[in-house]
């Protein structure tokens, strides 16, 4: 592509000439890849520019992520592929260009954003790729988010390919487990993996005879097996006959069957600081949303099947989740200044919190702070909450995820002092959600601490043992778009670091493993007889009447169907945007009511200054464009029994749900509306993208393109009023959708796979990383540490 750009350049001097031109005509120092496409698509319309529309320019512009315009040079960020980067500069009065290196790049960009001036040019550079020589790395970019299948393919056949070392390191392996004191799978009387194979074929033929249970335990301790290989005898044979077949000729296939019944994880810490962590009485509070939802649903989902999974092994030992959060003193009539909190739907899950605390002086931070002003706490919230999940579990965990850069900058340091495997779950990453907030990262400041959330980043991707995502997006993004994980690869924060190779996303820590809606919860509205009729009224009171809760507007005309959005009101969730759409297409107010549930109702009652300026600005659209009869705008609702039944009381009424997000790392409420069988219109920037298949199971839109998007609802709108069986199509088809990929079951089972695989192969081999581990150590110290310190010391 870069050849085809130079060839492009001599052969087409002219309209070239014109079209860099045109780009500089903008003036701007930056330009995007929306700029840079529209501009070029919009020039080879014209007569001079007629002469590039069949060559590849075109392409090329498609491929280029962004420009810097130093004039005369024009450099261009070329994305051949996902995570594949080339970068270009163009003389453009010359019309010659050269390839750069990407520190060269990024020095363009400092140089730009920052007013670097050419005599003060030395900046730390962070450089992890020369750790990861001989490191096995995907080559396909289809193959993404399946990390584990790669890192079983490649190493099982190695593994056995070095003289009998990798079947000696299996054997310690299965000689390390145990649990609370018993020893599982073998015990000392094997000394050899030639000991072991014997063992393993006396013990096969022994499970063929009659042997009553008494006696077969017996007789498997004493040719050298504890237990873990099963409850029954067909159960421990299996296990058994899979690792003889593992020792004889190994499969990745048959090992990862093999490693997924090995009995490992018993116990699993769950890491979350920010916010208010609770069950009740906390959504909807600062930086409180749909990552509680998820944790509470994830360990439901994990307590079972690790029950299901310590039964089919044979054990009678009771599973152990902790979620590690923070206690709030002044918790807002929550439940956040408890100590321990039973996690209801389980039966030995609990919540744990542990206040923060200055790191000198121990003083207890009594209020709410938000996620961007944690970091001076953190390192002391993981020395504290370590030592209490250490008391609370009388023994390490087994097993440790981290959420949110916060959380996992958390399980990174607790994980490396306990020696256990590590997994993160990013939710959201900020770098994205703000354009070019890398390089003006000084104008955020005072308000988001990009500095110190891009480092923890940084550091905690590169030490998990392997990251879960819920969408590919969410690591590789799309041919137009980068991904979340693939914005860390390279990028500056001006006259603080740069860094010219961070993560990638063609690294095998990588898994998508999606998430559920709660199936208790979250079910079609067709279901009747599991829908209260004291509920449905209740809810339909809080939409049509006079609820004792907070609202605004009336709907006057109430047999119309309802467009429904319910989030956070914040700008990235954009709902006061959708509320915009809707106010200026009168056709789409004719044609249905619009139901806002989110946020607060008085600006005075926030203290999350984003919500304010959304309450404010929501209130002045009603008052602008006259909505009260259109519109019902509720608080948000805290009750998820509540939440459930909203979304079938929209769909008894044959509305829609949106999802107007500009940006949306997953989209759980678009898998919750889709398994109520809500129609779903979702934003096409981030998760709902691959959730949902566009015009089959529900509708993608655009949030920057308000007037086309509000379009697209009234056409589906207008189509069901002429065709009722057009609405039924789209229902049917989002709950098949969400059944078959969206179920907590599956996630438990895969997270719980990958952990032990995961923590296998980082047993055996080098996966620790230990190299990279001690260089982002000296980058914590150096680097993370001092930005902290500077984030209290600005609130002072």
């Amino acid at each position: 592509m870069i050849e085809d750009l130079m060839e492009l350049l001599h052969e087409y001097r002219e309209p070239s000439y014109l079209l860099f031109r045109r780009l500089k005509a903008l003036d701007r120092q930056f330009l995007l890849w929306s700029d840079l496409v529209h501009e070029s698509e919009q020039f080879c319309e014209t007569e001079v520019g007629a002469p590039l529309r069949e060559t590849k320019m075109l392409r090329i512009m498609r491929h280029t992520q962004e420009a810097a315009v130093d004039d005369p040079f024009f450099n261009l960020a070329i994305r051949n592929r996902v995570g594949r980067w080339r970068y270009v500069q163009v003389h453009t009065e010359e019309m010659q260009a050269r390839e750069i290196e990407i520190s060269d790049y990024l020095d363009i960009k400092e140089r730009l954003a920052a007013g670097i001036p050419p005599g003060d040019r030395y900046v730390l550079e962070v450089d992890l790729s020369p750790f990861e020589r001989g490191f096995p790395k995907l080559k396909d970019a289809r193959n993404i988010g399946r990390g584990v299948e790669f890192l079983n393919r490649h190493l099982s056949g190695r593994l056995f390919l070095d003289g009998g070392q990798g079947q000696v390191r299996l054997f310690d392996f299965l000689q390390v487990h145990q649990v609370r004191g018993q020893q599982l799978m073998l015990n000392g009387t094997l000394r050899s993996v030639d000991e072991l194979r014997e063992a393993l074929n006396q013990a096969v033929e022994l499970l063929d005879t009659d042997v009553v249970d008494d006696g077969l335990q017996r007789e498997l301790r004493r040719l050298g097996f504890e237990p873990g290989w099963g409850r029954t005898p067909e159960r421990i044979r299996e296990s058994m006959e899979i690792l003889l077949d593992i020792l004889e000729a190994p499969s990745p296939t048959n090992l990862e069957r093999f490693l997924a019944r090995i009995p490992m994880i018993f116990s699993i810490a769950i890491i979350s600081p920010h916010g208010y962590f609770g069950q009740s009485n906390v959504l909807g509070k600062p930086d409180t949303g749909g990552q509680v939802v998820y944790i509470l649903d994830q360990v439901r989902a994990l307590e079972r099947e690790m029950r299901e999974s310590i039964h089919e092994q044979g054990l009678e030992i009771e599973p152990q989740i902790v979620v590690v959060t923070r206690l709030i003193p002044e918790a807002d009539d929550t439940t956040c200044d408890q100590r321990l909190e039973p996690i209801m739907g389980t039966i030995n899950a609990r919540i744990l919190r542990v206040p923060f605390c200055q790191y000198e002086s121990g003083e207890v931070i009594p209020h709410w702070i938000s996620r961007f002003e944690v970091w001076p706490y953190l390192e002391r919230f993981a020395n504290d909450a370590q030592k209490e999940l250490l008391a609370e579990l009388g023994a390490r965990p087994d097993f440790i995820i981290g959420n949110y850069s916060d959380g996992n900058l958390v399980a990174t340091i607790m994980a490396h002092r306990l020696g256990v495997t590590q997994c993160n779950i990013a939710h959201a990453l900020e770098k994205n959600k703000y354009l070019l907030s890398d390089l003006h990262w000084q104008n955020h400041e005072s308000d988001h601490h990009f500095a110190c959330q891009y480092t923890a980043d940084i550091m905690a991707m590169n030490t998990a043992d392997f990251i879960i995502t819920s969408t590919y997006q969410e690591i590789a993004g799309t041919d137009e778009s980068v991904g979340q994980y693939e914005a860390y690869s390279a990028f500056s924060l001006p006259r603080l670091y740069r860094v010219v190779s961070g993560i990638d996303c063609f690294d095998p820590k990588f898994n998508i493993v999606s998430p559920g809606a709660d199936p208790r919860v979250f079910f079609p509205y067709f279901r009747t007889e599991h829908r209260p009729e004291e509920l449905r009224r209740e809810i339909e009171d809080m939409v049509f009447g006079s609820p004792p809760c907070a609202f605004r507007g009336l709907l006057t005309e109430q047999d119309k169907p309802l467009l429904f959005v319910m989030s956070r009101l914040d700008r990235i969730k954009n709902m006061a945007g959708l509320l915009e759409w809707y106010a200026k297409n009168q056709e789409l107010r004719k044609a249905a009511n619009l139901l806002l549930v989110g946020g607060r109702l008085r600006p005075e009652e926030s203290n999350d200054w984003d919500e304010r300026e959304q309450i404010e600005r929501t209130h002045w659209l009603f008052d602008e464009y006259k909505l009260e009869g259109d519109v019902r705008w509720l608080e948000m609702q805290t009750n998820k029994t509540q939440v459930g039944e909203f979304y079938r009381v929209v769909a008894d009424r044959r509305g829609a749900f949106v999802q107007p997000a500009l940006f949306e790392a997953f989209g759980l409420t678009v898998i919750e509306a889709m398994s109520s069988g809500l129609p779903t219109f979702a934003t096409r920037y981030g998760g709902p993208l691959e959730i949902i298949q566009d015009g089959v199971s529900g509708f993608h839109i655009d949030p920057t393109r308000g007037a086309e998007s509000a379009n697209k609802i009234l056409a589906f709108l207008k189509e069901c009023e002429e065709r009722p069986e057009a609405w039924d199509a789209i229902s049917k088809a989002g709950i098949k959708r969400t059944d078959e990929r969206y179920n907590w079951s599956l996630y438990a089972s895969t997270l719980l796979k990958l952990s032990r695989i995961y923590g296998f192969w980082r047993y055996i081999t080098s996966l620790e990383r230990q190299e990279t581990r001690r260089y982002l150590e000296m980058f914590y110290g150096l680097m993370l540490r001092p930005l902290a310190r500077r984030v209290l010391q600005a609130k002072h």
